[in-house]
């Protein structure tokens, strides 16, 4: 069952990385159904410096995460990965959470092709890149209503102890000085699939 509006409408980005963990995400991209676990999850918002919208700064790269939570926010990182988050809170509140690392479930074979050769199989989905490329997501995909059939998030009726999460620095962001420490970054404790 798809996650419904509400859940992204909250004003509390930090508890919806949180409770990310264990959903799943889904993508249909021309009739073929890939999709993963979440274990992976990094909080961002416009109050601090580590987000893309910090002081309410819009541009036509962000402007998806000024409007009410439960769009895509796809963007180009280095100019080459592509980078998928959930928008959450209330229209004009820019918050979102970086959807960081994925367990595969359903449609292996073509996360495979997509991906192609592997050193290791747990690269398949391990990391915000990886896991973009194996599902599909790209640009296209930027601004999609997360309760339509091309991007959504389902409950897969797992329920992740607060014992079975790990909360640490984001990753790759210090630029952001001492919002970098923040513990905003959510992990499946002892998930093989998380990134390293």
């Amino acid at each position: 069952m798809k996650l419904p509006e509400d859940f992204y409408q909250r004003t509390n980005v930090v508890k919806i990385a949180r409770e990310l963990l264990g959903k799943v995400l889904v993508t249909n991209i021309e009739g073929v159904v890939t999709n993963g676990i979440i274990v992976e999850t990094e909080a961002y918002s416009w109050k601090e410096r580590g987000c893309h919208a910090y002081g309410g700064r819009k541009t036509p790269r962000n402007a998806i995460m000024f409007e009410k939570g439960g769009y895509a926010y796809v963007y180009l990182c280095y100019g080459m990965h592509h980078l998928f988050n959930v928008v959450t809170n209330m229209p004009g509140v820019a918050d979102a959470v970086l959807i960081r690392a994925l367990e595969p479930v359903d449609g292996l074979t073509e996360m495979k092709i997509r991906r192609g050769r592997l050193a290791n199989p747990f690269h398949l989905t391990s990391g915000p890149g990886k896991l973009t490329k194996a599902l599909g997501i790209d640009r296209k995909l930027n601004g999609k209503f997360l309760l339509d059939n091309e991007v959504w998030i389902e409950d897969g009726g797992r329920k992740i102890p607060p014992s079975g999460v790990e909360a640490s620095a984001r990753i790759g962001i210090d630029y952001a000085g001492e919002d970098a420490k923040l513990p905003w970054r959510f992990t499946i404790k002892g998930n093989q699939w998380i990134s390293k």
